[in-house]
């Protein structure tokens, strides 16, 4: 972790650049991928899943036999951690469900909006250094409170052709029967242009390693929706004296194992507990299993020392970070201060892997300072708003001459038309 006191905040701009990539580079290889996909369909994602994955798949979509046998290869505790965690999921997100409210703007003028599924959507579950069975279900749950009528997963298989049973188990309790075993490129692919198998979705969700980033957002420019802008996982961590260093250092490595791209931050008004930390990363770093990934992640990071809490939220606002701890004694008086951040964990005990897995906020969220803009995936994110209006005779003669007025200022006729030739039946009658 690279150590840097009191910067001045012209700095700041600088220091809260992403570790950069040169992501452009992959971009002729993954349209060459598209490209086999179209042409090819479900005998593509035979040939790839030879070259990347090393399998021969005879069937490219999980059977019925497949996901009743994967609850039985699962220890009973991690599976009540599962259902734990989807119950917790479920009813966080049951209270984004938003009611039709009929306004009338005048007398005779009324106005709705109503949420719509989307009705096809696709999901990309990572399988490869971890299978992330908890994005199911950050994803699957909102899709199916939606009512999203069709939900195509995506995920890579092991080199015996088989989906991790965690999330063939967590498919099953969200009654996700199509599982197509594709990854990488290739199944963003499948799922934004079909094959005989899969078919095209309107909106992709899901994160995954640089190539399934460039294909989603090769796709979006295709006209496919995507969920949000991601990149690597980040956290920023904000810390006064009255800081666990061991429990910031955890926090840390937390996202540093994610993989060598992760970018995370400390700021803290105090030397010794940044010297603390420091300690803390060396120790708890030596006995991870994914050392080497957190190590590399490490590098890239910054240990930051600022004079007051009101210059470290001004630089996390600054940075944007995709999790924001707030390892401070005060955190309940700033919050109003917190203007840009993806998720926000507040005091020593609320980790941000509570998140991740199953306090119930869902845990994809904007990434690289996207978070200025875009927020976490929600309900929302699974339906399109449709405005809706109903105009009475009497509400168009209240309305009317407004529109008339208006379009005519703008030089529309027509527009002026469609309300008069109205106005005038009405006043005939």
């Amino acid at each position: 972790m690279q150590r840097i006191l009191n910067p001045n905040p012209s700095e700041w701009a600088a220091l809260t650049k992403r570790p950069t990539q040169n992501l452009e580079d992959l971009e002729p290889g993954i349209l060459e991928t598209f490209q086999l996909v179209k042409e090819k369909g479900d005998a593509a994602l035979r040939e790839l899943a030879i070259k990347y994955n090393g399998v021969m798949l005879d069937n490219l979509l999980v059977t019925t036999e497949e996901i009743a046998a994967a609850e039985a290869q699962l220890e009973p505790e991690l599976k009540s951690a599962i259902l734990q965690a989807y119950s917790n999921i479920q009813l966080f997100h049951a209270q984004q469900a938003e009611p039709i409210k009929q306004i009338e703007t005048m007398p005779g003028v009324t106005c709705w909006r109503k949420s719509v599924a989307i009705e096809r959507v696709g999901l990309y579950i990572p399988g490869g250094t971890a299978p992330l069975f908890s994005t199911l279900l950050m994803l699957g749950i909102p899709a199916s409170m939606a009512g999203c009528q069709d939900i195509i997963l995506c995920t890579p298989p092991s080199k015996d052709g088989a989906i991790h049973p965690a999330i063939l188990y967590t498919a099953s309790l969200l009654n996700i029967s199509r599982i197509v075993k594709a990854g990488g490129a290739q199944a963003i692919a499948a799922l934004a242009f079909g094959t005989e198998s899969v078919p095209a979705v309107y909106k992709i969700f899901g994160p995954g390693n640089q190539y399934v980033t460039v294909a989603k957002q090769l796709v979006s420019k295709a006209g496919i929706a995507i969920d949000l802008p991601a990149g690597p996982s980040e956290v920023l961590v904000i810390a006064d004296e009255t800081a666990n260093p061991a429990f910031v250092a955890a926090d840390l490595l937390s996202q540093a194992e994610h993989g060598p791209d992760s970018q995370v931050i400390l700021l803290t008004t105090s030397k010794s507990i940044l010297d603390q930390v420091e300690t803390e990363l060396k120790a708890q770093l030596e006995v991870l299993p994914r050392k080497e990934f957190a190590a590399k992640a490490l590098s890239n990071s910054l240990g930051i020392v600022l004079r007051d809490t009101d210059a470290m939220l001004a630089f996390s606002n600054q940075y944007a970070p995709e999790h924001l701890i707030l390892s401070i004694s005060d955190f309940e008086s700033v919050l109003d201060k917190i203007v840009n951040a993806g998720s926000v964990f507040l005091g020593n005990y609320s980790p941000e892997s509570a998140g991740d897995y199953a306090s119930g906020t869902n845990h994809t969220l904007p990434t690289n300072g996207y978070a200025r803009a875009y927020s976490g995936v929600s309900l929302d994110s699974f339906v399109k708003k449709i405005t809706f209006q109903y105009i009475s005779r009497e509400g168009l003669q209240q309305i009317g001459r407004t529109i008339e007025v208006m379009a005519e200022a703008e030089g529309l006729q027509a527009h002026k038309n469609a309300v008069s030739i109205r106005l005038k039946e009405i006043s005939d009658v």
